[in-house]
């Protein structure tokens, strides 16, 4: 089956959206509650499973569903279809600060490799499926446990991540070094690993965690700066209900007002 050939705008910097435009039948698919707006004309339907197969039976689409929950995601998958007569737009929005990056995956060999949670929405057609990471240690200490999100067809698809994106081309054997939860997306062709930070003293106070990732080429990968746990965790530790404290109040106006306030 082949994907629909969707054309798209990304809008905004830090918080940002992806506009679709669909021609009349044009269908794309998307996470449970990243629709932010749609035009008159767009309908939408939560469906089990991705639809890039029409002819997959009810105990296939149980299966499919049962890989997204293993995955963390929702049990069902959003489908916006054109019902109009013109062109309609769409709008999909990043659930967190960061960066949305369109993949063609026709250009990436038809597959894409990506960490849970960093899809967005595709092109109907696209097969939404999971990953399995071979190695024990990887799958144990990896940062994303042993299940990955698989894309696969040849049409666009796009991921989020935290912060900025930076994307780099590995060449045959060179290998690149990163924290664990740093990784958005690989081609299938590069290899994933993890070691261990250096020596005991570094795992343990060298603020790096205790296991780097390694990825070797050949192959494409695409790296966010701002995980979003690492963005929970300095929220947390810095929320006075968690025993964190305020910092860059300014004066001691700032402690009077949240009593005023509630805090």
């Amino acid at each position: 089956m082949r994907c629909d050939e969707i054309d798209y705008e990304i809008l905004g910097d830090d918080i940002q959206l992806v506009e679709i435009t669909l021609d009349p039948d044009e269908t794309v698919i998307a996470e449970a509650g990243v629709m932010n707006y749609m035009e008159d004309g767009i309908t939408f339907q939560a469906k089990m499973g991705d639809g890039s197969k029409p002819q997959q039976g009810f105990f296939s689409k149980l299966g499919a569903v049962g890989k997204r929950v293993l995955t963390g995601e929702s049990l069902f998958m959003t489908h916006f279809t054109n019902e109009g007569k013109g062109r309609r737009k769409v709008g999909f929005a990043a659930p967190y600060p960061g960066r949305i990056i369109p993949l063609d995956l026709s250009e990436h060999d038809e597959k894409i490799i990506c960490e849970k949670g960093a899809f967005l929405c595709a092109a109907f057609g696209t097969e939404i499926g999971i990953h399995f990471r071979k190695k024990l240690g990887v799958g144990l200490f990896g940062g994303e446990g042993f299940i990955l999100q698989k894309l696969e067809g040849d049409g666009l698809a796009f991921l989020h991540s935290g912060g900025t994106i930076i994307e780099r081309e590995l060449r045959d054997g060179e290998i690149l070094r990163l924290d664990t939860g740093c990784l958005v997306a690989m081609e299938q062709d590069v290899e994933y690993n993890i070691e261990r930070a250096g020596s005991l003293k570094s795992m343990f106070f060298g603020g790096e965690g205790m296991f780097l990732a390694t990825l070797e080429g050949p192959g494409k990968v695409w790296i966010q700066t701002l995980p979003f746990s690492r963005l929970c965790d300095r929220i947390i530790a810095s929320a006075p209900s968690a025993g964190g404290s305020s910092k860059g109040e300014g004066s001691i106006l700032g402690g009077v007002g949240r009593l005023f306030g509630g805090d």
